[in-house]
This record gives C-alpha cells, structure tokens and sequence, in this order.
C-alpha cells in the first residue's frame, strides 16, 4: 500500500489506532509464542482497514477490476500522491502471471523487515474487494542489483479462491464436503449458462446489417460487452508520421540498445538533441521512477510501472541549464513486431509557475492531454489556498485590532469615567439624553491652597503645575478610599461632593473623613518658596443641589444651587489647615464620631452672620485609615479597632431598622474602613 513509508507519520497514526485497540498488545503479549511475522500480517489487515476509513476506500476500490489489476496499479497510486506528499518513499510492487491462474508479486522497498506486512494488506484488500481468498509464500528473497533504489526485492508466489460472502459463510456449513458440493453446483451453472448462450447464438438469424449485428452482441450480454470480445484491428495504420509526432507532442521510441528511432514534436522542442536520431536514450535522460538501471531489460521488467525521465542538465542548451530540468511521466508499451519500446508520456507539472520556470506554454502540451486540466485546477486550488490564508491573516490582523482597539477603548472610558460620573458617562455613550437631577441633601467641600497667589509670583511655572500634580495625586485618591464625587479643580481649588450622583445617607460623614484625609496629604506637599509644607483651607456644607451635564463638545458634570455658593463661602472664611463647618454639616455630624468645636458667629458675604464650627478628628478612625493606608494592629490599638468595629455593626443595624433602601456597607463606611 506504500503509505507506511510516508514521512508524514501514517503508519504512525494506524499503529497507534491499532494499540488503542489493544489488538496488537494482545497478539505480542498475551500471546507471547505468535511469530514476529503474524504480527505484521495482522499489522497489515488492520492498515488496510485504517486506510479505507482514512479516506481512501473509494481510491482504492477503483483500481482495478481484479487483484491483478488491483495490484498493478498500486504504484500509479502512489505516483498520485507523491504529487501532494513529495516526500513520501512508497515500496513498489510488479505482478506477474502464470499459466496456472497463480501469480508472482515482487515487492520491493529501501525499508527491510517489512515484508511481512504484505500479505496482511493484499490478503484483506482481496477478500473486501473481491472476494477472494489468498495465499501468499515468499519464493524469493535478493539483494537487487540492477535497481538504484528500494533494493530489497521479495518475490511472493499468490494463489486465489473464491469465497462466499460473509453473511453466507456465516449461515451455511463450513465443512468440506459442504464446500466441494457448493463448488460443483456453481460450476455445473456456469456451464448452463454458457450452453444456453450458445444455442442462442445458434438459433440467432443471421443480421442484415453491421449494427444490427452489434445490437445483437448487446442483446447477448445484457446491455454489456460479451467476456469473448476480441477488438478490431486495421490491415494498416491510417495515421501518417507528421500526423503521429503532433498528435502525441511528447512521446519516444526506442531500440532495444536504447537508440532514439522516433520523438514527438515538443520533446524535441524541449532537448534538441533528439532531432538527431539514433541517439542514445540514457544520454539526455535518467531514470527517476522506478529505481532500476536505465536497459531496455529492467525497463521490460516493470514494463507495468510508471517510468518518469527526468532530462540530464549536462545534455541541455545553454538556455536551459540555469532552469529546473523537465520531467515527464507515462507509460513503456513494447512492440514485439519492432522490437522497438514506446514510451508515451506527458510533462510532470503542478503548476503554472512551474511550466513558467521552464519556459514552457499550455499550447506545448496536447490538448487531450490531462496535464493541462492538472495544471489549471492545481493553480486554482493554490489560488483558493492563498484567498484562505490571506483570509487567515487578515483574521489575524483584525484580533490585533481589535485587541488594541479594546485597550484603547478601555483608556478612554478611563478618561471618560475620570471626568464624568460612570453612569452619567454610559448615558451619554449610548446616545441618551442625561436629566438634570434633583438632590434633595447633599455635602460640598471646597480646599485651596494658603498664599498660593504669592507663592505663583515668586515661582517657576512648572514648579507650580508639579506642586499642584503632587497634591491631586493624593487627593484623587483620598476620593477612591471615601467614595466621594470629584467635580473638579479649578487652578488651586479643589471640589468634591458626597451623595451625588449616587444618593446616600453617610454623603456628610464620607465627606468630613476626606476633609481630614486631605490636611494630612498637604503635609506630605512642599511649597516650591519656602520648602515646608503647604498650608490648606477647608470649607464643607450640606445642602439641596441641582447637578446635570453641561455642554456637548468637552461634557462636565456641574452642580448648581446656593449650596454650592455657602460651601465656597466656608472655604474663603475659613483657617489654614482647619475643616470649617457650616451649620447644616455640623448637624449631619454632630451624632455621629466626629469632636468638633465651635468657632462662634462670623459675618459671611452675602450670607450676614452665620454660627460655624471647626472638625477636629473622628474619634473612632486612625490615621492610616483615613488616608486608606494598610493598618498594623498593635496592642496599644487594639482598643481602637475593636471599638471601631462595633460602632461599625451598630450602625448597621441602625440603618436596617431605618429602612435605608440601597445603602451597602460599603457606601456606610469608606474603602478603607473594610481593610481590617
């Protein structure tokens, strides 16, 4: 069958199929005494079945009509499938028959010891195909010395049998006698039938005319040629040598000394020297397939084979030494009146890169001739395959797109998100229209920075944009730790709100923690004058606010009301480094774990006198969680965070009893807070 000689690893997968099986673990180890030998015959019956349910059981079906012809044309099989699998070292097998109905199969092969396997592969592929039973013995066994490769030649003399079917022989007896009866019935049919066609040929008139004689042949076989048919042969050949030599472009005779008696015109377009006749073959040609030496003998030998002739490089024109050499492929048909050897073939070519490559055209090869079909259909099935792997790449390219597409996709919501709420921003991506809302109570801050108006006329401007950055980088994320709104910064003013755009109970208490957070990160905030720290005013007051997104071109989220303007107020009257309180803040924070002081009344522009307050600390929270940092419990803390965590529960539970709808955890007590 060849194909266990593929590098492609085929005999590799059956024989793996096979252990899967644990046929041949049974046959070497359970039964350790079954030769070598019938382990390859068994290896060999099971390839046969892989082959045929790997896709080839039509291929193979259609080889021939008998085992002899089956077995005959396995090389032109594995010729076919060298054209896809260049690679592939297939065996070669020649048949021969013998006057006794017995046959001769010379296998040959580079790969020794596997032998053995044939008789498993023929012996199944007779009795699926043909029903038929083999024997197969060795005869032979030799060291080839006229081939050039695949030296190893084994010589299998093959008897056949009929059988019945598989289902018959599984209902009938199987006995002897039963066998020899069934033998003599089919026989003692045969020979009715053919005395029955005889008397009706007999009894046959005589035909008026030639077709009616042919109908009448017809007629005897059923609709098909009687097995006697013997062809017609002209008393002269009515073809003229011109026309020969065109009709069949690349075709060869020659002599058994190999001397060129007759080429086609294309060949002799091709190698120049054969115009001259009587030139030796084996001087412009060497023999690629099969692997014999170049005499009229070993050709006669595998006279069966396909031969393919490959043209010498030393022998070409200057024009054509540069080029891949031409090889042709076709048959050897010895003619025994002549004593002369026809060697009718076709140029071996795949594609149309390839016949260019040799300065070649379509029109040099005969119409009739398959090698055109071959090689049009071959290019465009390299034309598809390429259309498939541009696909493939353009696929490819597409993934990274969108790959980077998603990344950068992810950067902009970044932004997106960073300067509009997240709902109000996936709002407006979708195309809708974002309400201006009402809320009812809320808490504003507002923070600047001490004399930030001097420490700009006494700086360089890039010492104040890398002073402000420092600050906002803390303060950004002082934001993410107490869930709070940043609205925005404006030169050194700073502006969050608790409780907007996401409504919640604990908008005073995330808020007064921020504020805390945030005169601890001025600290850490070098004045570009001095050095020391920067100093910052706080100003914080609950309240109504009316908060929607303004503006198409660069959108922002702005909040409007009178709250906004007393927030701004407490911020402008109050005390470097201190939280200045409205009243309505102190209220929201004044049951709740925060030490605050009165500041007493103080006159507001625009607002007259107004009673305010200053925030301290909150009691029930450390530095480290106020500024989110990770907290190391100690003894002398313990204390502190134990009691933290039960006012946490209270409040809880606290806000359950309430029916706060919607207030997690997480929104009653900063990220921070939950870090324990």
């Amino acid at each position: 069958m060849g194909l266990h000689d593929s590098r492609y690893g085929f005999i590799n997968t059956c024989l793996k199929s096979l252990v899967e099986l644990n046929k041949l673990r049974e046959s070497i180890f359970i039964l350790p005494d079954v030769p070598p030998d019938m382990v390859l015959k068994q290896f060999g019956e099971f390839f046969f079945e892989f082959c045929k349910r790997s896709g080839y059981d039509h291929m193979l079906r259609t080889l021939g009509g008998n085992l002899y012809e089956f077995i005959e044309n396995l090389d032109a099989l594995h010729s076919y499938l060298s054209l896809s699998y260049q690679e592939m070292n297939a065996p070669s097998f020649r048949v021969e028959k013998n006057e006794d109905g017995s046959m001769h199969l010379h296998y040959y092969s580079d790969r020794r010891g596997l032998c053995h396997i044939v008789p498993g592969i023929i012996g199944a592929a007779a009795l699926d195909f043909f029903n038929t039973e083999i024997s197969m013995e060795i005869v032979n066994q030799t060291e080839e010395e006229e081939r050039t490769g695949k030296k190893e030649h084994i010589v299998f003399l093959v008897t056949q049998k009929p059988v019945f079917s598989y289902k018959k022989r599984n209902k009938f007896s199987s006995s002897p006698q039963y066998i020899a009866d069934s033998g003599r019935r089919i026989e003692k049919q045969l020979n009715k039938e053919i005395r029955d066609r005889t008397s009706l040929v007999s009894v046959c008139p005589a035909k008026k005319n030639h077709w009616e004689t042919i109908r009448g042949i017809i007629t005897l076989g059923r609709g098909k040629l009687l097995r006697g048919f013997d062809p017609a042969y002209p008393t002269t050949l009515w073809i003229d040598t011109k026309t020969f030599c065109n009709g069949l472009p690349f075709h060869v005779v020659f002599d058994e000394e190999l001397r060129i008696k007759q080429a086609g015109v294309s060949i002799q377009k091709i190698v120049p020297g054969l115009q001259t006749m009587g030139i030796r073959l084996d001087h412009y040609f060497s023999i690629v397939h099969p692997e014999v030496t170049f005499t009229i003998s070993s050709v006669q030998k595998f006279i069966n084979s396909q031969f393919v002739f490959r043209t010498r490089r030393e022998m070409m024109p200057e024009s054509w030494k540069q080029r891949p050499m031409l090889e042709l492929r076709g048959q050897m048909i010895w003619m025994e009146s002549l004593q002369c050897m026809l060697y009718l073939c076709s140029p071996l070519l795949r594609t149309l890169h390839e016949l260019e490559e040799r300065q070649m055209h379509i029109a040099d090869i005969a119409p009739h001739d398959v090698t055109r079909d071959l090689i049009l259909l071959n290019q465009q099935r390299l034309a598809e395959m390429e259309l498939s792997n541009q696909l493939e790449r353009k696929k490819e390219e597409l993934r990274i797109l969108s790959k980077h597409l998603e990344e950068e996709k992810k950067k902009t919501e970044a932004l997106l998100y960073a300067m509009l709420p997240k709902h109000v921003a996936n709002q407006l991506k979708e195309g809708k229209r974002v309400e201006a809302g009402e809320f009812k109570e809320c808490t504003i801050l507002f923070s600047d920075v001490v004399t930030f108006t001097n420490i700009c006329t006494q700086c360089e401007p890039i010492q104040i944009v890398l002073m402000l950055n420092s600050m906002y980088l803390r303060f950004d994320r002082l934001t993410t730790v107490h869930d709070v709104y940043k609205v925005e910064t404006i030169g050194d003013a700073y502006m969050v709100v608790g409780g907007v755009p996401v409504p919640v109970s604990t908008h005073a208490e995330r808020v007064a923690n921020f504020a805390l957070g945030i005169i601890i990160a001025a600290k850490e905030v070098k004045n570009p004058v001095s050095g020391k720290p920067i100093q910052i005013r706080v100003g914080i007051h609950t309240g109504p606010v009316l908060a929607g997104v303004v503006g198409e071109k660069m959108p922002r989220y702005c909040l409007f009301g009178d709250t906004v303007n007393i927030a701004s107020r407490m911020e402008s009257h109050g005390v470097p480094s201190k939280i200045h309180l409205s009243p309505t803040a102190y209220y929201c924070l004044k049951d709740k774990s925060f030490e605050m002081t009165e500041r007493g009344e103080i006159e507001v522009k625009g607002k007259g006198k107004m009673h305010t307050y200053f925030l301290i600390r909150n009691r029930t929270a450390t530095e480290n969680e106020i500024m989110g940092n990770p907290i190391k419990e100690s003894d002398s803390e313990h204390e502190s965070v134990q009691s933290f965590h039960e006012s946490r529960i209270k409040m809880i539970q606290s806000s359950c009893q309430q029916g706060r709808v919607g207030t997690t955890e997480n929104q009653l007590f900063p990220q921070s807070f939950n870090s324990n």
